[in-house]
C-alpha cells in the first residue's frame, strides 16, 4: 500500500471516530435504571413543572424506569441531566432568541436540554420529544399509544428547533375537547382565546333588547330599518358596544381576542353616513373597518377580530385595519375537490386574500373541511388539505380556524383532525405516510381494508371530476363516487374490516364509526330511490307496496351506533338534526307509505329549466312516485325566479278523479310557496280547460320548513295531458331579502288518481 493511500485511510478512520464521538447515544433508561435526573429551574413555572412531570411519566410508561425530578440547586454529583425549561443550562447554551410557543431540544455533552419561548412551547416540546423519540402517539381523544422498551436511547447529535408557523391553530372536531390532544398536537381552542367569538353584532347590541325602541341602531335596508346588521355610523351603537365590551373584558381578563363582526346575514346599512364610507372604499367592509378601528383604538391593549365574509369579503380600497385588528377571511364559497390555488370557484377568495394582505399582515383564515348539510356523508377532500395549508402559509396567513363537524362526530373526524394538526406544524409533511401510519395504528388488523376504502373513495371522486360542495348531499353523487355499485364495494370492504377485528371491542368501535358514512349514504339514497331499486319500498305479487324487510331494524341499529360514536347532530341545520329526530322522520316515512298515481313514469315536458344546483332526477322527479320531505335537496324539483310549467303526458286518455301535489315552504333557504297554481287538462295537448286554481296565503315572516299539500276537488271526465303552472314570487320579501338571491319554488310530485 503506498503512503498516500495509507494517509487517506488513516484520516478517514480518525474522522469516523470523531463523528462517532460527537454522535454518541444518550441512554436515558436501561433495564429499569437511569444515570439521568430531570432538572427544572429553582422556581419552575406551572408549565415547566408540568413538562417535567409529563416527561417523567412517559419515560416510566415506556421503560418502567422512573427518573427523579430535581431543581437546579438540588442537582448533586455528576449525574447526567435532562434540563427542562428556563434553566441556567438553557440560558448558558442557547443564545438564539426564543419566539412565542417555540421550543428547542438539543444535547450538550451527555446532557439533554429542552427549553422554549413563552406560552405552551415547553409542553409542545415535551410532547414532540415523546412522539419522535419515545414513539408514543396520540391519534384521537382516546388514550395515547405507548410502546414498551427497556432501553431508551437517543442520538447524541439531537438538535431540534420549532417555531409554530401560525399563531392560531384550531381543528374544530370533537378531539378538541381533550386537553392532552390539544397540547400534544399544538392546537388551540377558540373558547380559550376569544372573549367574544364569531358573528357578534347581535350579542353586542341584541335586537330583542333594542330594535323596538331604537330601530335607528340597526341597518337601513331598502329604505326600512331591519335588525339584520348594525348601523355602524350611529354614535349610540358605538357607545353601547364600548360599554358592553368593558363589562365582558372585566369578566374575562385573560381573553386574547374579541370579535367585532357582522351577523350571519346580509342586509347591511345603506344610510347616508354608512353608504358614504362604503362608496369611498368600494365595499361594505369600509364602514365595518372604520367602526372596528375605532373600537380597537379605544382598547389599544386588546386584540380584535372581524369577519371578511359574505357582504364584507371584499377589502376596502385604502382603509387599513388597525395594528391590533385581525381580519378573519372566509373561503366558504369555494368547492373542495381541488386546492384553493386552482379551484375556479375560489377565484374571488384568492383576490380577497391578496387585497386584504396588501392592507394588513394580520390575516386569519376561516376554512371548511366538512359537509355541513350531512356531517356523516363521505367528503373526500383529503387531496386538498396539504396544498391549501401551503397556500395559506405562502400568503402570510397568521392563523387558521379549520371548521370540521365541531362537537359532533363527523366523517373521518379522527384522521382529518390528526392530519390538519400535523400540517399546522409542518406543511411539507409526508401526508400519504402519515395517513397510512394512522390507519395502520388506529384500525389494527382492519387497516388493510380501511385503507382500501379510503383510497378507493378518494380516487373515485377525482376520476368523476365532480365538484365537492360543503352544502352538497350524497344523492347528488348517485352517478359519480357514490353509485349503488360502489357503495356495495365500500360495504364489502367494511364487512372484511369488521371480521378482521372481531373480538377486539376497542378497534371494532373505531371501524363502526368509519362505516357510518356508508350506511348513512345508503339510507339517504333510499329516500331518493323510493319505490325504485335500492329504495325504501317493495311491491308484492298483489301489487301492494310495503317497507322493505328489516329496513326499520337497520335504521334503528344505525341510530344506536350514531349515539355510541358521539354523533349528536347529523347536519348544521335541518328538520332532523339529532339521531332521535332522524329515526322519528323515518318512522313518519314508513307510516305514510306509497301514494298511488296514474302518472307514474309518464312523460314530462318543462317550459322553464329547473335549478341545476338541485337536479334530483330532472323532469322525472315529478312523476317517479317518490315524495319529498323537509330537506329540499331530496326529491324536490326547484325553479329559480321562473314559473314551473310542467306538462304531463299520460300516453292516452285516462279517467281522472283527483290531482295532488306538494310544494315546499322553507324561507330559511329562500324557498317559498307559489303565488298561485293553475291546473289545466287536455285531450289533444292543444286545447286546455281549467281544472283547478290555488292561491297561496299572504307571506308572513317565519323560518320553519313545511310541506304544503295542494289537492283538487273531485274531478270527472278523462284527459291525456295535465298542465301545472306554479308561479314564483316576483321578488324576495323584505324580511328575507339578500343580494344575489332569487326566490325559489320546489315541487316534489304530481299525483294523478
Amino acid at each position: 500500500m503506498n503512503k498516500q493511500l495509507l494517509y487517506v485511510l488513516l484520516l478517514t478512520i480518525i474522522s469516523l471516530n470523531a463523528c462517532s464521538g460527537n454522535a454518541q447515544e444518550l441512554v436515558l433508561a436501561d433495564n429499569g435504571s437511569s444515570e439521568y435526573v430531570i432538572v427544572t429551574p429553582p422556581a419552575p413555572s406551572k408549565l415547566e413543572a408540568k413538562a417535567a412531570l409529563l416527561l417523567q411519566h412517559f419515560i416510566k410508561e415506556v421503560s418502567g424506569t422512573e427518573i427523579p425530578i430535581l431543581d437546579e440547586k438540588a442537582k448533586r454529583g455528576k449525574a447526567n441531566a435532562i434540563f427542562i425549561g428556563n434553566t441556567y443550562k438553557a440560558e448558558k447554551t442557547l443564545v438564539k432568541k426564543r419566539k412565542p410557543e417555540s421550543y428547542f431540544i438539543f444535547a450538550d455533552g451527555k446532557d439533554l436540554v429542552l427549553c422554549a419561548g413563552n406560552g405552551h412551547g415547553i409542553i409542545y416540546g415535551v410532547y414532540f420529544f415523546v412522539e419522535k423519540y419515545l414513539h408514543c402517539k396520540k391519534l384521537s381523544n382516546e388514550p395515547p399509544l405507548i410502546p414498551t422498551a427497556r432501553r431508551i436511547s437517543i442520538p447524541g447529535s439531537i438538535d431540534e428547533e420549532h417555531v409554530p408557523p401560525f399563531i392560531y391553530r384550531e381543528a374544530y372536531y370533537p378531539a378538541a375537547h381533550d386537553a392532552e390532544y390539544l397540547e400534544w398536537h399544538q392546537l388551540q381552542q377558540l373558547d380559550d382565546l376569544w372573549g367574544l367569538w364569531g358573528h357578534s353584532f347581535n350579542k353586542l347590541v341584541p335586537a330583542q333588547t333594542w330594535f323596538k325602541s331604537n330601530p335607528e341602531y340597526y341597518a337601513l335596508v331598502k329604505g326600512k330599518r331591519q335588525p339584520s346588521q348594525l348601523c355602524l355610523s350611529n354614535e349610540s351603537v358605538f357607545k353601547i358596544v364600548t360599554a358592553d365590551l368593558k363589562q365582558r373584558m372585566a369578566k374575562s381578563p385573560d381573553a386574547i381576542y374579541w370579535s367585532i363582526s357582522p351577523n350571519d346575514d346580509n342586509g347591511y346599512c345603506e344610510c347616508d353616513a354608512c353608504k358614504a364610507v362604503d362608496r369611498e372604499q368600494g365595499s361594505p367592509s369600509g364602514s365595518l373597518i372604520k367602526f372596528v378601528n375605532r373600537i380597537a383604538n379605544t382598547f389599544p391593549d386588546k386584540q380584535f377580530t372581524t369577519l371578511a365574509y359574505g357582504y364584507t369579503h371584499k377589502a376596502p380600497k385604502s382603509l387599513k385595519p388597525a395594528a391590533n385588528v385581525f381580519v378573519f377571511l372566509s373561503d366558504i364559497d369555494a368547492f373542495r375537490d381541488k386546492p384553493l390555488a386552482e379551484e375556479g370557484s375560489a377565484a374571488s377568495f384568492r383576490t380577497d386574500l391578496k387585497t386584504w394582505g396588501d392592507l394588513t399582515g394580520n390575516i386569519f383564515i376561516w376554512d371548511y373541511v366538512t359537509q355541513f348539510t350531512n356531517y356523516l356523508a363521505p367528503f373526500p377532500n383529503f387531496s386538498t388539505l396539504q396544498p391549501n395549508m401551503q397556500y395559506f402559509k405562502e400568503h402570510g396567513v397568521k392563523g387558521i380556524f379549520t371548521q370540521g363537524s365541531g362537537d359532533t362526530y363527523g366523517e373521518w373526524a379522527e384522521l382529518r383532525s390528526y392530519l390538519i394538526a400535523k400540517l399546522y406544524q409542518d406543511d411539507k409533511a409526508d401526508v400519504k405516510k402519515l395517513t397510512s401510519e394512522f390507519i395502520r395504528d388506529y384500525y389494527g388488523k382492519a387497516a388493510p381494508f380501511v385503507q382500501q376504502y379510503f383510497d378507493l373513495v378518494q380516487n373515485k371522486l377525482l376520476a368523476s371530476k365532480r365538484k365537492l360542495d360543503i352544502y352538497g348531499n350524497p344523492i347528488n353523487e348517485w352517478r359519480s363516487y357514490l353509485t349503488s355499485e360502489l357503495l356495495e364495494q365500500y360495504s364489502n370492504l367494511f364487512d372484511k374490516a369488521e371480521g378482521a377485528v372481531e373480538g377486539n371491542p376497542v378497534i371494532a368501535a373505531r371501524v363502526m364509526r368509519a362505516r357510518l358514512p356508508i350506511e348513512y349514504t345508503v339510507f339517504q339514497q333510499a329516500r331518493f330511490y323510493g319505490i325504485e331499486k335500492h329504495g325504501i319500498f317493495v311491491k308484492d305479487n298483489a301489487g301492494k307496496w310495503s317497507v322493505k324487510p328489516k329496513m326499520l331494524d337497520k335504521i334503528t341499529r344505525f341510530v344506536a351506533n350514531c349515539k355510541k360514536a358521539g354523533v349528536t347532530e347529523l347536519s348544521e341545520a335541518g328538520p332532523a338534526r339529532t339521531p332521535d329526530e332522524y329515526l322519528a322522520e323515518w318512522n313518519t316515512i314508513f307510516k305514510k307509505g306509497v301514494t298511488p298515481t296514474l302518472a307514474l313514469d309518464a312523460k314530462v315536458t318543462l317550459q322553464n329549466p329547473f335549478a341545476e344546483d338541485y337536479p334530483a332526477k330532472g323532469n322525472h322527479t315529478l312523476i317517479d312516485g317518490n315524495p319529498g320531505y323537509l330537506d329540499f335537496s331530496y326529491n324536490w324539483l326547484c325553479f329559480y325566479a321562473v314559473p314551473m310549467v310542467a306538462t304531463i303526458d299520460l300516453g292516452k286518455a285516462t279517467k281522472i278523479s283527483r290531482i295532488q301535489m306538494h310544494f315546499l315552504d322553507d324561507p330559511r333557504h329562500w324557498i317559498f310557496l307559489p303565488e298561485n297554481i293553475t291546473i289545466e287538462l287536455s285531450s289533444d295537448g292543444t286545447s286546455y280547460h281549467s281544472a283547478a286554481d290555488f292561491k297561496s296565503s299572504s307571506l308572513s315572516e317565519h323560518y320553519e320548513a313545511a310541506v304544503k299539500d295542494f289537492t283538487t276537488k273531485p274531478l270527472s271526465g278523462s284527459a291525456r295531458y295535465i298542465k301545472v303552472t306554479a308561479n314564483n314570487l316576483k321578488s324576495l320579501p323584505e324580511w328575507r331579502f339578500r343580494d344575489g338571491k332569487k326566490p325559489m319554488i320546489a315541487c316534489d310530485e304530481i299525483y294523478v288518481q
